[in-house]
């Protein structure tokens, strides 16, 4: 019985290694070379460096959030975010683009952790030199880790602290098991995919090549590593995670991990809020299919939220 399980991996093994590479439709598919994150030819729509390249005295007052989306996605994720400043007009949403993503699957391929960070660093440092006074900072899912590697690598010793950080379901342990397998199965399944909405087509890739996969494997492999060894915030840099209680893609446990493994500079704690959502990135509402009274009531519980905290710091 076990050898007829090997020889029937062995076979399912073939079979793929057949079919490395995904079979791209160029008109509706991200993956594509037709579709891209418009924000790569509109960066003033979407980055206030872009934007307010010259901000005046009131300007560079008004509370600045950069929004860092997960893997795989583009700026779409945080577009509510951003809506709900301009009806608020009390703070600006600075949505930056992960580094080799919005583009074709195979430059998404090609792209690191580092390179997905890049981005994030960029407008960060522009702000912070431009004289920007209050900024703060997003991250959804891989956002995070991206974020945490930030503080543990002194990435802000030298520029503006950020006043508070919000993480948005974060993943630091995947809910999906199999991805622990990335480095045994990756170079023999090539990629995989995921089922799009009809609203998400075009701001999602259906594809996840195996070698980004395994770069995502090595950011939280070592996000978890340095919350082990403790992480400390910049000096009066605040921050507040909010954890689905039941996330597909991100494990609850990863808001356990960063509560015990970050501290703020004084060594209090930090926050962390478990909230009753089955979404991973409960904050993005747009595209998903059977969205409830419930789900837009957190939504905007959170945004309010995050809102407050920027204007009464």
């Amino acid at each position: 019985m076990k050898t007829d399980r090997i020889y029937l991996l062995f076979l399912l093994f073939i079979f793929v290694s057949c079919n490395k590479m995904p079979e791209i439709d160029n008109n509706t598919m991200l993956d594509g070379d037709q579709i891209f994150d418009i924000s790569l030819v509109q960066p003033e729509r979407f980055l206030i460096s872009a934007r307010y390249p010259a901000p005046s005295a009131l300007q560079k007052d008004i509370p600045v959030i950069i929004a860092a989306h997960g893997y795989t996605a583009t700026t779409f994720e945080w577009d509510e975010l951003r809506d709900y400043a301009d009806s608020t007009g009390t703070f600006y949403v600075s949505q930056v683009l992960l580094g080799g993503h919005g583009r074709s699957y195979e430059e998404f391929r090609k792209s690191t952790w580092k390179d997905w960070q890049a981005s994030i660093r960029d407008e960060y440092k522009k702000l912070s030199r431009l004289g920007y006074k209050n900024i703060y900072l997003a991250g959804s899912s891989t956002g995070c880790p991206l974020i945490i590697n930030l503080i543990q690598d002194g990435f802000f010793e030298n520029l503006t602290k950020p006043k508070k950080i919000f993480l948005i379901d974060p993943i630091v342990i995947s809910s999906n098991k199999t991805l622990t397998m990335v480095n045994a199965l990756g170079p023999v399944l090539g990629y995989t995919s995921v089922e799009l909405t009809d609203g998400e087509q075009g701001k999602w890739y259906v594809y996840r090549p195996y070698e980004t996969l395994k770069q995502l494997m090595k950011l939280i492999d070592l996000t978890r590593k340095e919350l082990q060894s403790g992480i400390r915030l910049p000096q009066n840099t605040k921050l507040k995670t909010y954890k689905s209680t039941s996330d597909g893609s991100a494990d609850p446990v990863s808001a356990v991990l960063i509560y015990k493994g970050m501290k703020h500079a004084d060594g209090t704690p930090v926050e962390v809020e478990m909230v009753d959502s089955k979404l991973h990135v409960f904050t993005r509402l747009r595209g998903r299919d059977g969205v409830t009274e419930k789900d837009k009531a957190l939504q905007m519980k959170t945004f309010k939220e995050m809102e407050q905290a920027m204007i009464h710091p």
